[in-house]
């Protein structure tokens, strides 16, 4: 059986996630892929934290540099997040013959060329699935089992927090602020949820999209973006005396000529919209294709579990190929 040595940057929410699932599916991973896929070493400051389970002694390191020169790691798997030093620790670890797996959509939005580039020039693999979507194998089927096609629009509901707040306002009539509160009692938001109630997070997440999809290169900041603090419960009435719901809806057109049009920002749905009974702290992506017409990804978009799943499709995927 082939073995494999994974670096972990990170063991927060999303890196014990990815650790739990790995240790929990061994067997099953280890029948269906023929590889034994082992975690040996963690970079992590705050290593006493109770997880659930128990790290072996000589796994955790506060030094970067002891992943990146260890000639026995195969797969660097990157969720610290945030864009610095996320960036420099994947294009490092890609400089030194590693491949990569992350998480992080907003370093890779804001870096997209040099992640990319740098892993084209080290000839390693470099795989984001969980970066968009979460849990749902979104990118893997659009550049992959779908990449005959020619992408015309996309619309996409890609954020689990507002999704969840848009939702308990809709249907039971409550103001922001209460639903809010709420969401952040219940580990559905954020303590300081700026990135998501106002587009930030969807924003980085179209961006890569357009990059795979249309081969466009669109930076965060120059997506029209709008969040949902706004919203009022009188807006929904209005929404729903027409027949329509209100997303925060990531969207984008190509025309024929290649050009590109994008925005993020609360839109009406008519209620028999695909997306339209996408609820809580699920996502969906609607994607038109010129072969395949339309397809609808929908699953959970974020959370520790659902993200590592596709985390470890990842690991997997660049394994398979060592």
């Amino acid at each position: 059986m082939k073995r494999i040595s994974i670096g972990l940057l990170g063991l927060g929410n999303i890196g014990a996630g990815t650790y739990k699932v790995l240790e929990q599916n061994r067997t099953h991973i280890e029948a269906t892929t023929g590889l034994d896929l082992r975690i040996t070493r963690i970079l992590e400051l705050d290593q006493e934290r109770d997880r659930g389970f128990t790290v072996p002694p000589g796994v955790f390191t506060e030094d970067p540099s002891a992943i990146f020169d260890d000639p026995d790691i195969d797969i660097v798997v990157e969720l610290i997040g945030g864009i610095e030093p996320a960036t420099s620790f994947m294009a490092s670890a890609m400089k030194g013959g590693k491949s990569v797996v992350s998480a992080n959509k907003a370093a890779i939005a804001e870096n997209y060329e040099l992640l990319t580039e740098t892993a084209a020039s080290s000839g390693v693999g470099f795989r984001f699935e969980a970066s968009v979507g979460g849990g749902i194998p979104l990118i893997g089927a659009i550049t992959e089992h779908l990449c005959a096609n020619e992408y015309t629009e996309m619309h996409g509901i890609l954020n689990g927090t507002t999704n969840y707040i848009l939702t308990k306002m809709s249907e039971q009539g409550l103001p922001y602020d209460d639903v809010l509160k709420e969401a952040q009692e219940l580990g559905f938001a954020e303590a300081d949820p700026t990135g998501d109630v106002k587009g930030e997070d969807v924003a980085n997440k179209l961006s890569i999209l357009m990059s795979l999809v249309f081969g466009k290169r669109v930076r965060p900041e120059d997506i029209p973006t709008r969040g949902i603090t706004r919203i009022t419960p009188e807006d929904f009435r209005e929404a729903a005396e027409n027949g329509c719901v209100i997303k925060l809806l990531a969207s984008a057109f190509r025309a024929p000529d290649g050009t590109c049009e994008c925005f993020v920002q609360p839109s009406w749905l008519n209620k028999t919209h695909p997306l339209a009974e996408v609820r809580n702290e699920y996502n969906a992506l609607l994607i038109r294709g010129n072969a395949v017409d339309d397809l609808v990804f929908y699953g959970k978009g974020a959370g520790p579990f659902p993200t590592a799943s596709a985390v470890l499709g990842d690991v997997i995927a660049i394994a398979r190929r060592l």
